[in-house]
């Protein structure tokens, strides 16, 4: 007889406890051992006995492999499971070096703060005091007094994209003595860099190496990745050199338990346009939490916004509060960005000790700390990747003990999808890492700073595959071009040397960022970016920071200052747009039937024109109207057209038309990430009957950031298999006229109108037989 799983036990009252919602799917995943592997023979000993009293007796065999390939000079990328032990696979080789040469130095890098800090802590103390003491945090938190001595004397310097861009790469002839002994660069979690942000990560890793190079230095790359679709490739294509991969994992895995769950219906409520309200997964992971804390289950919630991490957090210490264990609910925070740095670093200390026994988060937490003796994690919503989610199901559990895992279904049509299809979450390869190292708009700003840093030679401009956007860039006047060399220009109206690194957002959007301040007190609460902020801190909007809800009484542009005073309405907020799109030029274009599907460069403008005040269970209060500038976004979008007459050969007639046209371009938007690493917040949508640059009806699904991200891309690589589950996932829906699981969007700007379900099905259908018609030789 089988014993029950550690998850099944935690899991098995929590479902009782919910009658309402359904566990569509539950997955035993088993436990398995480790293989081991000898130590290097070149590791010395004292690195080694230090690893023998921490009880590391042997290696795994992906730890040993990256290791070697690592200490042989050449690029590699160690790319298995959550908590397999990927950094000892490039601390051997670094800290060896170190240790062996006296002038050789490293450097470290890392998406998040968070994970730089937890990294730093592991290498200084496997270092021996002389070699630890010169291993330093480098990033904006970083006291101004402390850059200097971290500048003339650190031997690995741990930091992130941003600094290394604007402080190394911009000042750096004050690092030449670390660029020029430049042995080893890490870069951690490199499956973090997509999107605009992997393409702004490639240029500056691009421009480190040639740097480095010039300075005489000769750095081996080594990259450490969560298990990613051919991870050789997506490192390669960050710095432009080969990759080796080690993917074989040899550590052990605890056994652990996935339920996926879907909550219930809110009898009696309806939502835009009469649609049935699925209880809020915020609220339902809310309860799930609780209940798992009282059961003593040390537990981290997931969520995909700022907002979600705060009200999950303050709804449960009302939950633990209501049930009179306070002294449980004392122990739950909340952690997001935004937070000023001495609040994170409090709040990641207190989750590492054991003082906190639950956190809910953002992905902010995602990434690689080895938090040791959590027994749960739960996911509001999925998180937009299977990378994402496998990361997040890692962080519990990373010791071998057996954990739980619960999905919790946002009202949204891929977490609808996935916990109805499980086999596309749990039995598929993860997603390729989505991003473009060419993006015209990203390599602009990246050859102007490069120009900046040494002028750039033709030879190195073949080499990054970028001469045609140097060439563009003279006749624009950005570059001069003598004698095989390219030259910045610096100009009063036009680049100037002095702010190139500066004017460079590495994470996308203008590099705006708009201060939250408490105008009773005036503390500063965090910081939004400007883009984000119109739609998020708008006149009226709520905000809420650490569990304490506030409103916003001014959205100041000129001075960059969100003006906020505690309040707590008994609602939240979420803002409209009204968006407009036109077409630039045309990339590439199949005719597939009547269909026409296009990959092109569009201009986009927004304008946040309301938004709408929500009470908890789903009911709308009102719309309120918004006075807001429009704003301008170039950039990539993949585009379908049929004629009338196809839509009424489709059974499809011109007063339903804008209505399915719509509901096909929202579930259509929902499913892109099924295919690319994105989520709907980095994508966009317009659909017309007729619009004035096709003249035909179009639909449109464009990347949300200057330039593009590769996403809409993807979405015409992959086009047919996107809408065959964009199809099927509307077809599975079990709602009569449309809902938020299959064709309602929490982000539209015409408050979700008009919607046509059935007439979405239809020019959905329509597509697949097309491709179905036009053959393999399509």
């Amino acid at each position: 007889m089988r014993v029950e799983s550690f998850g099944r036990e935690l899991l098995g009252p929590i479902i009782k406890a919910h009658p309402r919602a359904t566990v569509t799917h539950i997955a035993d995943m088993p436990a398995r051992p480790g293989v081991t592997a000898p130590w290097p023979e070149w590791v010395p000993g004292w690195l080694r006995e230090e690893l023998l009293n921490r009880g590391v007796e042997n290696l795994w065999t992906h730890q040993a492999e990256i290791a070697n390939i690592a200490h042989a000079g050449k690029h590699c990328v160690v790319a298995t499971g959550t908590a397999s032990g990927k950094s000892l696979g490039y601390l051997l080789p670094v800290l060896t070096a170190l240790d062996a040469t006296p002038d050789a130095s490293a450097l470290y890098l890392s998406p998040t703060k968070a994970l730089g800090a937890d990294q730093l802590t592991s290498a200084r103390g496997l270092a021996p005091g002389s070699l630890a003491s010169g291993i330093s945090l480098y990033d904006g938190d970083t006291p101004l007094d402390a850059r200097r001595a971290i500048r003339d004397h650190a031997r690995w310097v741990f930091t992130n994209p941003d600094m290394l861009h604007a402080s190394i790469l911009g000042n750096h002839t004050r690092w030449t003595r670390l660029l020029r002994q430049l042995r080893f660069m890490v870069v951690d979690e490199c499956h973090a860099y997509r999107g605009v942000f992997g393409a702004n990560v490639s240029q500056i890793l691009r421009r480190l190496l040639r740097l480095s190079r010039e300075y005489g230095g000769s750095p081996t790359v080594i990259f450490a990745s969560a298990t990613t679709n051919d991870p050789a490739d997506q490192a390669r294509r960050l710095i432009g050199e080969p990759v080796e991969a080690a993917t074989e994992d040899g550590a052990p895995v605890g056994e652990r338990t996935i339920a996926l769950w879907e909550p219930g219906m809110v009898p009696d409520l309806e939502g835009e346009n009469g649609a049935p309200v699925r209880r809020p997964a915020p609220t339902e992971a809310a309860d799930i939490m609780s209940e798992l804390l009282l059961d003593g289950a040390r537990t981290l919630t997931f969520t995909r916004s700022r907002r979600s991490a705060e009200t999950i957090a303050l709804g449960v210490r009302e939950r633990l509060e209501k049930r009179g264990r306070m002294d449980v609910g004392n122990r739950v925070e909340s952690y997001r960005a935004g937070y000023l740095a001495e609040e994170r670093r409090e709040i990641e200390r207190m989750l590492d000790d054991g003082s906190l026994l639950g956190v809910t988060t953002t992905n902010a937490l995602e990434l690689g700390i080895d938090v040791g003796g959590l027994d749960a994690v739960v996911q509001a919503g999925f998180p937009g990747t299977v990378a994402s989610f496998w990361q997040q199901a890692g962080r519990a559990g990373r010791r071998g003990q057996g954990a739980l895992v619960v999905l919790v279904a946002r009202d949204d049509p891929m977490d609808t999808y996935l916990v109805h299809n499980p086999s596309a979450l749990l039995g598929r390869p993860v997603e390729k890492t989505v991003f473009d190292p060419t993006n015209p708009h990203v390599v602009w700003s990246h050859l102007y700073c490069a120009a900046v840093e040494k002028p750039l030679s033709v030879a190195q401009l073949e080499r990054w595959g970028t001469l045609a956007v140097a060439e563009q860039m003279v006749d624009q006047g950005w570059l001069r071009l003598r004698r095989g060399v390219f030259y910045p220009t610096d100009r009063d109206e036009g680049p100037r040397i002095s702010s190139a690194h500066e004017r460079v957002n590495v994470r996308g959007g203008d590099g705006q960022e708009v201060a939250i301040v408490d105008h009773t007190d005036g503390r500063m609460l965090g910081t939004i970016d400007l883009g984000r902020a119109m739609q998020q801190v708008h006149d009226g909007a709520v905000y809420l920071h650490r569990g304490d809800s506030y409103l916003v009484d001014a959205l100041d542009f000129n001075d960059l200052v969100a003006l906020v005073h505690p309040e707590e309405p008994p609602y939240s907020t979420s803002s409209r747009m009204d968006t407009t799109i036109r077409i630039l030029d045309i990339d590439d274009m199949r005719h597939i039937g009547p269909l026409q599907v296009a990959s092109c460069q569009v201009e986009v403008f927004h304008q946040v024109t309301s938004y709408l005040r929500r009470r908890d269970n789903g009911e709308i209060l009102d719309s309120v109207d918004l006075d807001y500038p429009p704003q301008r976004l170039v950039t990539r979008a993949v585009a379908y057209t049929m004629t009338e007459s196809t839509l009424r050969s489709w059974d499809v007639p011109a007063d339903v038309a804008p209505g399915a046209l719509h509901a096909a371009e929202h579930a259509a938007i929902g499913m892109l990430p099924l295919i690319a690493t994105c989520d709907r917040w980095d994508i966009g949508g317009v659909s017309t009957v007729l619009h004035e640059d096709t003249q035909q009806p179009t639909v449109f699904v464009y990347d949300g950031h200057p330039g593009g991200a590769g996403f809409a891309d993807r979405g015409f690589e992959a086009f047919e298999q996107w809408i065959r589950a964009t199809l099927d996932a509307v077809m599975a829906c079990e709602c009569e006229s449309g809902c938020p699981s299959c064709i309602q969007s929490p982000k539209c700007g015409n408050g979700n109108e008009p919607l046509d379900k059935n007439g979405a099905i239809k020019v959905l259908t329509g597509i697949v037989q097309a491709f179905r018609g036009a053959g393999p030789g399509r």
